[in-house]
């Protein structure tokens, strides 16, 4: 977990119909965070069967509210799309609802070099910059371990530099961890080394700041570096409720799997969601289950409300008992889960979709 955001909370800056927009503030923070939350990208990260147009569609409600809360007079902006997860993001079509002229689409490409599970490295491939000045670049992208953002910023500042280009601002929508706030805070100060004008970075988290697992977890088979959970982030009131109405849901191996992999490779992305949920059921006799919801969750059993509010940066938004009391509920029925016939209802129904995609 990053230390960045043990002091931070979440404030709500607007709720549209059924679409909120938080900021995660703490004194020590560069740069700007928000977590924004609508019905589409709950969906989307509950369920590993939104899948192709429907996962990129579910995006742009929220991508758009986010644009219009930022720039609320339109403007001028780049893309820089970072291949191939940055394709799912509907950046140029929110752009364009917002009245907020694209100038240029960049694209680099940066792909993790991954041997038995393991990160070994990143590789770009191809890189299109055309460098202009003072340009305010929007990007949106996986951020696990944020390795391959570090990459590509690197490679692009360097571009711009040697071009007799500047960055004026970046603009982050991102499925997320903590990780990307440490990362972002030390960039802004390297950019400004470069181009002192440069104002930082705003990053919107799609539904939260979530954190990496840093072990395979209580199931046993949770990938290290790659798979997203609650515990140590600051995950938006409205998933957490949305997820505790859909259990099943908590229960996923993390809350997105691979984007590029939904998007473009959909039996590929179901094999790795059957792989998850089978290793589970073979395992489910050896599994704690009290021990597995208080990780999903974040936190042990008779955890009090107050200490709740803390541990999930929540001590600034009011009237979260009920959610905290659901929570409460699941934790003391996690005794009675039966993880083989859960995992069992799973397959089959993964089974049964991935038929219409081989």
């Amino acid at each position: 977990m990053s230390s960045r955001i043990q002091d931070a909370g979440l404030h709500l800056v607007s709720r549209h119909e059924d679409t909120s927009l938080y900021e995660l503030q703490a004194p020590s923070f560069v740069n700007r965070y928000h977590v924004i939350s609508s019905p589409g990208t709950r969906r989307l990260m509950a369920f590993p069967e939104v899948v192709g147009f429907d996962s990129y569609l579910s995006m742009l409600p929220a991508t758009t509210a986010a644009l219009r809360h930022l720039l609320p007079q339109g403007g001028d902006v780049d893309i820089l799309t970072i291949l191939r997860g940055g394709l799912n993001y509907p950046v140029e079509e929110a752009c364009f609802q917002c009245g907020i002229r694209v100038r240029d689409i960049h694209f680099v490409s940066c792909e993790r070099i991954i041997e038995n599970q393991v990160i070994t490295g990143l590789d770009i491939k191809y890189e299109k910059l055309r460098v202009t000045h003072g340009r305010t670049l929007v990007i949106g992208d996986i951020i696990a371990t944020g390795d391959t953002l570090r990459l590509c910023l690197d490679q692009v500042v360097d571009r711009f530099r040697r071009r007799g280009g500047s960055i004026r601002k970046i603009v982050f929508f991102t499925v997320g961890g903590t990780r990307a706030i440490d990362l972002m805070e030390e960039k802004t100060l390297e950019i400004r080394k470069v181009f002192p004008d440069f104002e930082g970075f705003e990053c919107f988290f799609y539904e939260g700041v979530f954190t990496v697992y840093e072990d395979r977890g209580a199931s046993g088979i949770n990938v290290p570096d790659i798979d997203f959970g609650w515990k140590g982030g600051a995950v938006s009131p409205d998933f957490r409720r949305y997820v505790l109405e859909h259990p099943y849901s908590l229960l996923e191996k993390c809350i997105i799997y691979d984007g590029g992999a939904r998007r473009y490779e959909i039996p590929v992305h179901f094999h790795e969601a059957l792989e998850y949920w089978e290793g589970l059921w073979g395992r489910a006799d050896r599994i704690d289950t009290v021990a597995l919801v208080e990780e999903k969750l974040g936190y042990p059993r008779g955890t009090s409300y107050e200490e709740w509010l803390s541990v999930n940066h929540f001590q600034g938004i009011p009237g979260l008992e009920s959610l905290w009391e659901m929570e409460a509920t699941l934790l003391a029925q996690a005794d009675a889960l039966s993880l083989e016939t859960i995992a069992l209802q799973r397959i089959n129904a993964i089974n049964t979709i991935l038929k219409q995609y081989e």
